[in-house]
C-alpha cells in the first residue's frame, strides 16, 4: 500500500465497502459521542468520516487528534445507516472504521478556524492566509479561478489565437499608473520597471506577423488600492489582432466571455445583447463608465422644466454655461409598494451623506375622492368624484392644481413633495411624462456641473434601483462602451492622455489638428454588472500620428524615441493595422464567486495597504544589497 493514501478522501462509496483503505488529510472536526469518535478527514478533494471506538486499537491515538493536524488513517470501509447518508458529500453513504492512525503534523491552536463560516479579521485571515485558504469558501474559489484560466486558455486556442510570453524586466512605460522600478547592479543608476501590461510587447508581435496573440499576463501597477483592485499585481487575458476593426475585436470576444460567464454563472442567465454605450452617453444615463446595466433605471436631462421656474436653487444654477439639472426616475419595484415621502427622505439623506447638499425630489401618491367644488386641505381629497374623470371640464381644472387619473392604476394621482409645489403642476406633468412615471413612483433631481454630481447621481442610481427591488440580481448584462475621449485637462490645466496612449485617434492625423478635448479615440471597455471587465482600443501604427498625438500631451519627438524606440523604430517597416484588449482575471473571477472582494479570489493577496503580512513585504534591505546597487535609501522627512 502507498506510503499516505490508497484513495483521496472524496473517493470512497458503497463499491468500496469491505475493504482496507489508507486516507491522509486534516483533521476537520472531531465529535466525541462518550466512548465513540467521529472524525471528518479532509484533503484537496472532499471529506471522508472516520469512526472510531473503543475497541480499535486506533482509539487512544485519535483521542489526542485536533483540528487541522494532519494524519493518516488505516481502516475498513463500511456502510451507514440508511437514516445516517449524508447525500451532501459524495463519500456520504460509507464510513472508514479506524485501525491504526499515524500524526503526520500535529497543529497548534489556530489563530482562526477552518471549520464553519465565522468571519475573522482581514488582517488575521491575511496573516495566516494558508489556514484561511483551507475553509471550504476560499478553496472552492480558488478551484474556481483555476478552471477559469484553463477554461479562457482552451477558448482562445480553439478561437485561433496562439499564446506567447513576453518578458517581465522591460522599459518604464505610461499606461496611467505608477511603475514598479528594479535597479540594475549591471547598470549602476539605471532601473528597468515591471510591465503594467504588454502593451508594446504584443502590438510588436504584430508587426512581426504573428497574428491573433494571447497571453495570461501578469502586470504589475503601484496602484492605490481598491475593493475591485489589488495593489499590486494581477492577472489579465491579454489579445491582440492584426487587420481588425473594432468590430472585429468585439466579434472575438464575445464568444469566449459569453460562454465563460454561461459555462461558470451557476445558472445565472447571461444576456447575449451587448449594446455599444458612448462614454458621454454612459455618464449622462448611469452616472458611470462601467454602468450596471441589471438595474433598469437610465437618467435623464430635465433641465428645460426647471429653467426659468420657481425653484430658484436649479433656475439660478441653470443660468450659468455648463450646468444641467438631471432626474434619477424611481418606479415602484416588483412589490407594488408605492415610492413615498419617507424613502425621498433617505436618499435626500443619502446625497448630504455623499457631500452634496441634498437631492430634490417629486413623488405620485393617490388621493381619496370627495364633492366637486373645493380643493379640500392636502390629504383629505380635492373635492371631485369618482366619474370626474369623464368630465373634461373637471379634468383641465384637476390638472391646473396637480392632479391626473391613471386609467390603468383606476386612480386619482397627484405629485407631492417640495420641488412640485415650487415649479407648479405643468412643468410637474411635463416631467412626468418625460420620465414615463405615474401612481407610486417617484424621481430625485440633481443640478450643477456633471461631472461634480454624476459620480454620486451614479450612486443614487443603484442604490434606489437595489432597495426598490429592480436590479435583477440573478443575471449577467455586459455593455461595450465606446467612443472615449482622446485627452482629458488636468487640474494644473495641461493636456493629457485621458486613456491608452496607444489608442488610434477616430479621424486620424486630421482629427489631431483640431482641439484636443474634441477628439475621440477607438479606445473601448467593457463593463459587466457595475465593474470593468475589459479594456482595449484599436492602435495608432502610423509614426507621424504617434508623434502628434504625444506632443498634445507634451511629448517632444525626442522624448517618444527615448521612451518608446522601439516600437517607433517597428513601426517605420511596415506595421499592420491591429488592436486588442486585455480583460481582468481576478475581476472575472470575482464577478462569477458572487463576491465584491477582489482579495477573496486571490490566493496570496496584499492588505489595503499594499502589504504582504504572511511574507513581510515590503521589508527593508540589507546594506549589502543596497551597496551593491548603489543606492541609498534617504530618511522619511528627507
Amino acid at each position: 500500500m502507498h506510503a499516505y493514501r490508497s484513495h483521496t478522501c472524496a473517493a470512497l462509496n458503497t463499491d468500496h465497502v469491505g475493504q482496507t483503505v489508507r486516507l491522509s488529510g486534516w483533521v476537520h472536526r472531531v465529535r466525541d459521542h462518550g466512548g465513540v469518535l467521529f472524525i471528518d478527514l479532509r484533503d484537496h478533494y472532499g471529506i471522508t468520516q472516520i469512526l472510531c471506538d473503543g475497541d480499535s486499537p486506533a482509539f487512544a491515538a485519535l483521542e489526542k487528534v485536533r483540528a487541522e493536524w494532519v494524519i493518516r488513517v488505516d481502516g475498513q470501509v463500511k456502510a451507514r445507516d440508511a437514516i445516517l447518508v449524508n447525500a451532501k458529500i459524495p463519500t456520504g453513504a460509507i464510513e472508514l472504521y479506524a485501525t491504526e492512525v499515524e500524526v503526520l503534523g500535529a497543529s497548534e491552536e489556530l489563530p482562526l478556524p477552518v471549520f464553519g463560516d465565522t468571519e475573522y479579521p482581514e488582517e488575521t485571515r491575511l496573516t495566516y492566509r494558508f489556514l484561511d485558504l483551507r475553509r471550504d469558501t476560499m478553496h472552492q474559489n480558488m478551484m474556481l479561478r483555476s478552471n477559469v484560466v484553463r477554461w479562457l486558455r482552451n477558448a482562445m486556442w480553439d478561437q485561433g489565437f496562439t499564446e506567447f510570453q513576453t518578458p517581465i524586466i522591460t522599459a518604464s512605460s505610461p499606461e496611467g499608473a505608477r511603475d514598479f522600478l528594479v535597479p540594475s547592479r549591471l547598470h549602476p543608476g539605471k532601473f528597468y520597471a515591471l510591465p503594467q501590461a504588454p502593451q508594446q510587447f504584443k502590438q510588436l508581435i504584430q508587426v512581426a506577423g504573428f497574428d491573433r496573440y494571447f497571453q495570461i499576463a501578469p502586470c504589475f501597477r503601484d496602484e492605490d488600492p481598491r475593493a475591485d483592485r489589488s495593489p499590486t499585481d494581477f492577472y489579465q487575458l491579454d489579445v491582440e489582432m492584426s487587420f481588425v476593426t473594432q468590430d472585429d475585436v468585439f466579434a472575438a470576444v464575445q464568444p469566449v466571455l459569453q460562454g465563460l460567464f454561461e459555462h461558470f454563472g451557476k445558472g445565472r442567465k447571461v444576456h447575449a445583447d451587448w449594446p455599444r454605450i458612448a462614454y458621454r452617453d454612459s455618464l449622462k444615463w448611469f452616472g458611470s463608465d462601467k454602468p450596471d446595466l441589471r438595474n433598469p433605471i437610465r437618467m435623464q436631462d430635465v433641465s428645460q422644466h426647471f429653467a426659468g421656474s420657481g425653484f430658484a436653487i436649479f433656475a439660478k444654477l441653470l443660468e450659468q454655461d455648463g450646468n444641467e439639472v438631471r432626474a434619477i426616475p424611481a418606479p415602484k419595484g416588483p412589490s407594488g409598494e408605492p415610492v413615498g415621502r419617507k424613502f425621498c427622505d433617505r436618499m435626500n439623506a443619502f446625497a448630504q451623506q455623499q457631500g452634496l447638499p441634498g437631492m430634490g425630489y417629486i413623488f405620485w401618491r393617490e388621493i381619496p375622492v370627495g364633492s366637486y367644488g373645493t380643493q379640500m386641505p392636502e390629504g383629505h381629497g380635492y373635492g371631485f368624484s369618482e366619474d370626474s374623470k369623464d368630465d373634461p371640464e373637471i379634468m383641465k381644472q384637476l390638472a391646473e392644481i396637480g392632479v391626473f387619473y391613471d386609467y390603468e392604476k383606476k386612480a386619482y394621482v397627484e405629485a407631492a413633495g417640495p420641488l412640485a409645489k415650487n415649479i407648479g403642476p405643468a412643468r410637474t406633468e411635463a416631467i412626468r411624462l418625460q420620465l414615463g412615471l405615474g401612481l407610486g413612483d417617484a424621481a430625485f433631481f440633481l443640478g450643477g456641473k456633471p461631472e461634480a454630481f454624476e459620480g454620486i447621481a451614479g450612486k443614487a442610481r443603484n442604490v434606489i434601483g437595489e432597495e426598490l427591488g429592480l436590479t435583477d440580481k440573478d443575471s449577467f448584462r455586459f455593455a461595450w462602451i465606446v467612443d472615449f475621449p482622446m485627452y482629458e485637462k488636468t487640474d494644473e490645466g495641461k493636456i493629457d492622455f485621458s486613456h491608452n496612449p496607444f489608442s488610434m485617434p477616430q479621424g486620424g492625423l486630421e482629427a489631431l489638428n483640431g482641439d484636443p478635448l474634441k477628439v475621440y479615440a477607438y479606445q473601448y471597455d467593457l463593463a459587466c454588472n457595475g465593474y470593468e471587465v475589459i479594456s482595449g482600443g484599436i492602435r495608432n501604427h502610423k509614426p507621424e500620428i504617434m508623434y502628434k498625438a504625444f506632443e498634445l500631451a507634451g511629448y517632444p519627438n525626442s522624448e517618444v524615441d527615448k521612451r518608446f524606440g522601439g516600437m517607433v523604430k517597428a513601426f517605420k517597416y511596415g506595421a499592420p493595422p491591429h488592436g486588442g484588449c486585455a480583460a481582468g482575471i481576478d475581476r472575472l473571477v470575482m464577478l462569477l464567486a458572487d463576491t465584491q472582494n477582489i482579495r477573496e479570489v486571490i490566493m496570496f493577496p496584499m492588505n489595503q495597504r499594499a502589504e504582504d503580512l504572511l511574507m513581510g513585504a515590503p521589508s527593508e534591505p540589507m546594506n549589502d544589497q543596497l551597496r551593491e546597487l548603489r543606492l541609498r535609501v534617504l530618511p522619511k522627512d528627507a
